[in-house]
């Protein structure tokens, strides 16, 4: 066997084996999603889907209001921690080269392994007890919220770290101020990454459970008031899979159905949106064009 045969066979080989592992992986999302699709599609109606959550399981009973506060619970955390996360991974990855840099990165991958739970119990001690909002929604998007700011800044550093030099360079060269390199060269060019970064920090929160049983509690009526207990998709879930009842295991299997089809939704709707239809992944070459070059 020749040289270019043998590496020929070498590539094909290596193919395969990362083929076979992508296989791999994927046969326990598939077989998830449909175990989900197949046993929750039966308690979809719209019905169910408008009518509140009572916990006994009778006839019209359904997940409006906890498809109401889980929505709530994901936009008011995002208000809050979207922004701290995508500050926090600009300034690390462009002002970071020093001492509070590495303190902030230290404790930033601190906070990202913490256990859910801690972070619920501490949202807990914090906002429900210290500062006397009670069990509320503004706790639950509280303790979500902090959960998402590791997740944001850890990515948004990451995408910004891949942006090319070069283009930091060629801005300050042509006398570009800091602040708008990294506002109109860097975030451009490293959109997708942030972007990417936001989208899973909200599928995360979007399935927490713990922290919302010692945050936002539970409310079989209709709420979106922030000072107010609210019902959610994963606790509906939680409840409604530990009884004995078949109707409840039903309607539990339904709100995972709805629980993955929101966090897609949102998923797909924001990269719709954000879409770059001026060509996605083209490189900012004409500085003058694209920038307020001098101040």
């Amino acid at each position: 066997m020749n040289t270019f045969a043998y590496r020929r066979m070498k590539n094909q080989l290596a193919s395969f084996a990362a083929l076979a592992c992508v296989i791999i992986a994927l046969i326990p999302l598939v077989y998830i999603l449909l175990m989900v699709v197949k046993t929750g599609a039966p308690a979809i109606s719209w019905e169910f889907l408008t009518s509140r959550t009572v916990g006994t399981g009778g006839p019209g009973e359904g997940i409006g209001n906890a498809i109401l506060g889980t929505l709530l619970l994901i936009f008011y955390a995002t208000l809050m921690g979207l922004p701290i996360g995508l500050l926090t991974g600009i300034y690390v990855s462009e002002y970071g080269n020093n001492k509070v840099g590495y303190t902030v990165r230290f404790f930033n991958d601190l906070l990202a392994n913490f256990p859910s739970i801690v972070i619920g119990l501490l949202a807990y001690a914090l906002v429900v007890d210290f500062l006397r909002f009670g069990f509320s929604l503004f706790a639950g998007s509280v303790a979500l919220a902090i959960i998402m700011i590791p997740i944001v800044s850890n990515t948004t550093e990451e995408a910004l770290r891949m942006v090319p030099n070069s283009l930091r360079e060629g801005a300050l060269a042509l006398g570009v101020p800091r602040w708008k390199t990294v506002l109109r060269v860097i975030l451009v060019n490293g959109k997708g990454g942030v972007i990417t970064g936001a989208l899973l920090s909200v599928a995360r929160i979007a399935g927490e459970t713990a922290p919302l049983l010692l945050t936002a509690f539970y409310s079989s009526y209709w709420s979106s008031s922030l000072g107010e207990p609210v019902a959610s998709l994963p606790l509906t879930i939680f409840r409604n899979y530990n009884s004995p009842s078949s109707e409840l295991l039903q309607q539990a299997w339904g709100a995972a159905l709805v629980l993955i089809l929101i966090v897609l939704s949102i998923n797909i709707g924001v990269r719709l949106f954000l879409r770059d239809r001026t060509g996605k992944g083209k490189v900012v070459k004409n500085w003058k064009q694209r920038l307020s070059l001098r101040t």
